[in-house]
């Protein structure tokens, strides 16, 4: 699994920060504020994500793709829990599957094989089938939302 010590941080923290969310780094022996997993899970409190050095890439951009998705009224209020209904979950999950490609040390193929490795399911069976057969439904709801272009390319937006 692709923790965050293995990684250009910097990188990591210039693409949150094309959506307003800050990196913000506390120490390993720490609890994670905002985790809604808890562990090594990231956590996000308002427009701070927090993580540790041994945080999944995966929790990480999990966490932000909520950020992106949810609506300006729960961004304003939002301590751990990042709500939001099934198709909205479906989003965020394809979503981290495409900011996964803006970290070099990543991109998707490995993505796919973390997120079956934490456990993430779907109706096919794994991340990749899903993605590629599957997810008709959360890309349209990422294109409604002003998130992604037509051609499925990052718009840099948050949900609008």
């Amino acid at each position: 699994m692709l923790i965050l010590a293995a990684l250009d941080r910097l990188v990591v923290a210039q693409l949150l920060g094309r959506y307003g969310l800050e990196l913000r780094l506390v120490a390993v022996d720490e609890t994670i504020p905002g985790s809604y997993w808890g562990d090594s899970e990231a956590g996000l409190k308002g427009s701070v994500l927090f993580a540790r050095l041994d945080t999944p890439l995966h929790s990480v951009l999990h966490e932000s793709a909520h950020y992106i998705c949810m609506s300006p009224e729960r961004r304003a209020g939002l301590d751990r829990d990042a709500g939001g209904d099934d198709l909205e979950e479906s989003a965020v999950c394809y979503l981290q599957l495409l900011l996964s490609v803006a970290v070099p040390q990543c991109g998707y193929a490995l993505a796919c094989q973390d997120m079956d490795a934490w456990g993430y399911s779907f109706r096919l069976g794994s991340t990749a089938a899903w993605f590629e057969r599957d997810a008709s439904d959360a890309r349209d709801w990422l294109l409604q939302a002003g998130v992604i272009t037509d051609a499925g390319a990052l718009t840099g937006q948050l949900r609008v």
